[in-house]
């Protein structure tokens, strides 16, 4: 039986949709955090990290609700996107696979009981791998056979290139900083469903 969310988590659950919405647009606060004119979205970094450290449950709600925030209205997408035209669009894909990519990513560290370095790693990047497997395939099939623009498929991957070096960099680093603030999430979780039992 699935144990209730607590306030606890459902105030983590909160905090990573607010993470997603400042990561999709971090660049348009601080300019400077791009290289050559690609923009270093952090939305695959918190994405992951809301995985691993809330657990494939609530990781996995926690990028629901994001979803449904900007659908709702909220400028919550990149470039202060919103709605759900954004979803069906060509980037679309990319915002669908950060549910299933929170899942995985969660329910691999569900799977140790002790999870190390690597496994954050293994996590991390089976994480990335799936946003981008997803996204991209997406963005093929909306640009050749619902926008009817001609686009081969070595093409929509090719532009993709640019993003997975930064995306790279960012999955060492979220499995770093995950492998230091998992125990100490969970610790915390722990003991408020433990209060809320009691």
């Amino acid at each position: 039986m699935k144990r209730s969310l607590s306030t606890l988590d459902i105030t983590y659950a909160a905090m990573f949709v607010a993470l997603m919405a400042i990561g999709a647009n971090i660049v348009s606060w601080m300019p400077f955090l791009q290289v050559g004119g690609v923009p270093l979205s952090m939305q695959p970094f918190f994405c992951v990290l809301a995985g691993i450290l809330l657990g494939s449950r609530l990781g996995a709600i926690s990028m629901i609700v994001y979803l449904l925030v900007g659908i709702a209205g909220a400028p919550v997408f990149a470039q202060f996107s919103s709605g759900f035209a954004t979803i069906v669009g060509p980037t679309g894909g990319f915002l669908l696979s950060y549910v299933v990519t929170a899942f995985v990513a969660g329910l691999i560290i569900e799977k140790k009981a002790q999870p190390n370095l690597g496994t954050f790693m293994i996590a991390s990047f089976v994480g990335i791998i799936l946003i981008y497997v997803i996204g991209t395939n997406y963005m093929f099939v909306i640009l050749n056979y619902v926008l009817e623009i001609s686009t081969p498929y070595v093409a929509a991957w090719a532009t993709m290139t640019l993003f997975a070096v930064k995306d790279v960099v960012f999955t060492i680093l979220c499995a770093m900083l995950a492998s230091r603030l998992f125990y100490v999430v969970n610790k915390t979780s722990k003991a408020s469903h433990t209060h809320k039992a009691a």
